[in-house]
């Protein structure tokens, strides 16, 4: 490494080496500082979100020191910028073999200045407009400051976007790792930062509308029980209908999966009435949401609901106990009429085991779960009221669509085109590449998915002559134990021909692969199986009807052509109680 390092110095005139090497040393120091304001300003905000009322009552003080700040972060990472810029910079960044690590840091300089100055900036200025606006004049005043902030918003997630992609063309291996390891953590901090402020952009386009700034809006949502697997997450069962008007949220109704007795009259074209339509998802509410693309389940949500009350609704929402768990850790506990409390840390054992076991009589589970959303939205709305809650509740829900567990569709085309950029919206992606998807649907009736583990390794093998050759393996795990469950949580509704033993489970299993692979063949536990093919928005779709057994894990090995690509898979993670494990497995280039 020395003997390299002396080689690149030679290469440079004396002078332009000593420049670099004064320059270079100086620049690090400016960034260490900008990095050091950054640290601080994420534990100020930190800070304040927490105790948000201890700062207003403060004054405008923590708004100021926050703004110092990001001011002095901004010209320490413009001073890094402008001590990396220059006709010797340029030069050595340009030479064969040696300029990698010039290139890299200087990369990483005019990366710290774009961002500090035309990302960070933007974004943490309005967050004191926000908190002033939440004050004066509550969530109708917020939603007005946000809305006005959107175009603002939407620069500096372009920018953010822009400096991603710069970043991941700067040199990955090069003869300096100090160099290398700087790329990797602003690589890593731009993968957190970039789909954010995209996140809020979006947020600041739509969220107003939908949130009734502009008029009352309702949205049908369901509570998805993620015991018995669908590919949304779960089954829904219990729903409600939320109101928004000028962002005070309230309930109008509330209800379970026995009332709905309708037809869904909508169509979602060729594909879907051939993946789909001999379970009746229009018509058999229980496999409304069998499909992974959400705004196929919105829709026919909203449909069930028009055909049963004659109302139009504006969209369709959807979480789980899991979601409720993580709200709740923001909000505090909900009481239950019974005197229990629903909490953070017993909503998904509460409501996906224990009940089952407390309640025998399905109408009076059925009412149960019920009580329990009522329970935890009422908590929910009482806490929105309060604007020291907002920053808290920001946070769980951005946990909450991090981890896949909250969709939304809106039946408002703009809207809608807007939300489907982003994770949320629970899209299936038809855009070309590399993907790999696994989505299980209960076949069975049980609720015995609470015990389902999966896994998912995706390896690039040879490169052929159209494409790459993929192994695909899936495995499946049924830990349902061997006694002391329920008989609802075990009963099977497929009544099979052959014989089953109470914990035994039954799946749908579908893997998705990229647009233009195609399937060479099926292994499942080491023998050749057929797998029954489709298509879904592009994807090819292979499904297998799975019997698992309680205790029992079974491996599905698919061997693919896909067509050629060197970037890693886009991986579809359907939510459920225990998440995916996804392992995708390093790839060789392939020779044009």
């Amino acid at each position: 490494m020395a003997r390299t390092a002396l080689l690149a110095a030679a290469a440079l005139p004396p002078v332009a080496a000593a420049w670099i090497g004064v320059t270079g040393w100086l620049a690090h120091s400016e960034l260490l500082a900008a990095q050091h304001d950054l640290n601080a300003l994420r534990e100020s905000v930190a800070t304040s979100a927490a105790s948000r009322p201890a700062a207003v009552a403060a004054g405008p003080q923590a708004e100021s020191d926050q703004e110092r700040l990001l001011r002095s972060a901004a010209a320490h990472a413009s001073r890094a910028h402008d001590l990396t810029t220059g006709p010797a910079w340029y030069t050595a960044a340009q030479l064969p073999f040696v300029g990698g690590p010039f290139e890299t840091v200087r990369g990483i300089a005019q990366a710290s200045d774009r961002l500090a100055g035309d990302v960070l900036q933007p974004l943490v200025r309005t967050v004191p407009r926000l908190s002033a606006g939440a004050h004066a004049g509550g969530i109708p005043r917020v939603l007005t400051e946000l809305e006005s902030e959107a175009p603002a918003f939407a620069r500096a997630a372009g920018v953010a976007a822009d400096v991603r992609n710069d970043a991941d063309r700067l040199p990955r291996s090069t003869w300096l790792p100090a160099a290398d390891r700087a790329r990797a953590q602003l690589s890593e901090q731009l993968d957190r930062l970039a789909p954010q402020a995209r996140d809020v952009a979006v947020a600041a386009r739509v969220a107003p509308s939908m949130l009734g700034a502009h008029g009352p809006r309702r949205y049908f949502l369901a509570f998805q029980n993620i015991a018995e697997a669908r590919g949304t997450g779960g089954l829904p069962g219990a729903f409600a209908v939320l109101r928004a008007d000028r962002g005070h949220l309230s309930f109008e109704h509330f209800g379970n999966n026995t009332e709905v007795d309708a037809r869904a009259d909508v169509d979602l074209g060729a594909e879907f009435a051939a993946q789909y339509g001999s379970n009746g998802p229009t018509s058999v509410w229980a496999n409304s949401n069998m499909s992974p693309h959400f705004p196929y389940a919105g829709r026919i949500w909203t449909e069930y609901w028009r055909a049963q009350t004659g109302r139009r609704l504006d969209g369709a929402i959807a979480i789980d106990p899991a979601s409720l768990g993580l709200l709740l850790r923001a909000t505090g506990p909900a009481r239950l009429p019974d005197g229990s409390e629903l909490t953070a840390d017993n909503a998904v054992d509460l409501t996906e085991r224990t009940a089952y076991a407390k309640y025998s009589d399905t109408a009076e589970r059925k009412a149960f779960f019920v009580q329990a959303a009522q329970a935890a939205a009422g908590r929910m709305m009482n806490a929105i009221d309060d604007p020291s809650n907002l920053p808290a509740l920001l946070s769980a829900v951005h946990d909450v669509q991090r981890e896949g567990r909250m969709q939304v569709w809106s039946a408002h085309a703009a809207e809608q085109r807007e939300l489907e950029s982003r994770p949320f919206a629970g899209v299936l992606p038809d855009t070309p590449g590399p993907f790999a998807g696994l989505v299980v649907n209960n076949a069975a009736g049980t609720k015995l998915d609470y015990y389902l583990d999966r896994s998912l390794v995706w390896a690039p093998g040879a490169c052929t002559d159209t494409g790459r050759s993929v192994t695909a393996t899936v495995k499946l795990t049924n830990r349902a134990p061997t006694s002391g469950l329920p008989l609802y949580v075990t009963q099977r509704v497929d009544w099979p021909t052959y014989r089953t033993r109470p914990g035994d489970n039954r799946l749908l299993v579908s893997y998705y692969a990229g647009t233009g692979a195609t399937l060479t063949r099926a292994t499942l536990d080491g023998r050749p199986v057929d797998l029954i093919p489709g298509v879904e928005r592009g994807h090819p779709v292979y499904t297998l009807d799975l019997e698992l057994p309680r205790q029992s894990t079974r491996t599905l090995v698919l061997h693919l052509d896909e067509p050629r690509a060197d970037r890693s898979p886009t991986i579809l993670r359907q939510a459920l109680v225990t998440p995916l494990r996804a392992t995708v497995k390093p790839a060789s280039p392939c020779r044009v």
